[in-house]
């Protein structure tokens, strides 16, 4: 077994999208094979593009740019599924991932995200004004300290760590489900989900320590898929798969803050 548990033990990462054999893959020569710098700064690119569309929604909110924010959203769903699959519990993958479609996708999936993270954000700030700046610095600071632990060695992905995060990760999946039935059903937001209350307030605290480790699982499984020799279009879909997680982590620090301020 080698230092990497996270992908030598599941194969896959606390983040749901990346929960695949995708990263099993080889490439046949060198120059097509993934590398660490290529995945870092595919992320970056995205994460760059992302902020730009978040702003485009975030400065101009006509219905004109709302309608194309719904539009993008709708685009960013159809390629994030088209790319990683459509999966369910206790069912596994209804549609099978595609990672090789991660060059062709990757540019509406991250235009798409940051029109969504820019109306949500707009919308946060609107009710209580600067928690979007400080939602930003926290959710960079809680990814920077988590890589910094990862590679210096401290927080290590082991096998019982492993288990742990996505046990986790698969039962606040389960929680997501319940409450949009929940709502759907009685038209109000469980007072667990959405409420001020100090156990509200702890189960965001436990899902914001769980998005956060599950970044440690996707650093895990990008660096020794680039260790293997994975193809190069695992950088695009690791990329993906790595910002998928920080939207995560950024909307429930997002509402976390939120429940803080309306205590």
């Amino acid at each position: 077994m080698s230092k990497h548990a996270a992908l030598d033990t599941f194969g896959r990462s606390g983040n749901p999208v990346i929960r695949s054999s995708a990263f099993d893959s080889r490439a046949s020569s060198d120059s097509e094979r993934m590398t660490l710098d290529g995945a870092v700064n595919k992320t970056a690119i995205m994460l760059a593009i992302l902020v730009s569309t978040a702003a485009i929604s975030w400065n101009f909110p006509s219905p004109f740019i709302v309608m194309l924010s719904y539009i993008g959203i709708f685009a960013a769903a159809i390629a994030s599924v088209v790319t990683f699959g459509f999966w369910m519990p206790f069912i596994g993958f209804i549609i099978n991932p595609r990672p090789y479609l991660a060059p062709k996708t990757w540019l509406v999936f991250a235009f798409g995200e940051g029109f969504f993270i820019g109306l949500i954000s707009l919308s946060f700030e609107t009710m209580f004004p600067g928690i979007v700046l400080e939602a930003v610095s926290l959710t960079f600071c809680v990814a920077a300290t988590l890589l910094f632990l990862y590679k210096s060695g401290i927080v290590k992905p082991s096998q019982n760590f492993v288990l742990m995060v996505c046990s986790a990760v698969f039962g606040i999946f389960l929680f997501y489900i319940g409450t949009l039935i929940y709502s759907l059903v009685t038209g109000v937001s469980p007072e667990i989900f959405s409420g001020s209350s100090n156990a509200s307030i702890g189960l965001s605290l436990f899902i914001v320590a769980m998005a956060a480790f599950s970044l440690v699982l996707d650093f895990d499984i990008i660096e020794q898929s680039a260790e293997y020799g994975s193809p190069k279009y695992m950088e695009y879909f690791g990329a993906m798969a790595l910002v998928t997680t920080l939207i995560w982590l950024y909307i429930e620090i997002l509402r976390l803050l939120a429940k803080f301020r309306s205590r």
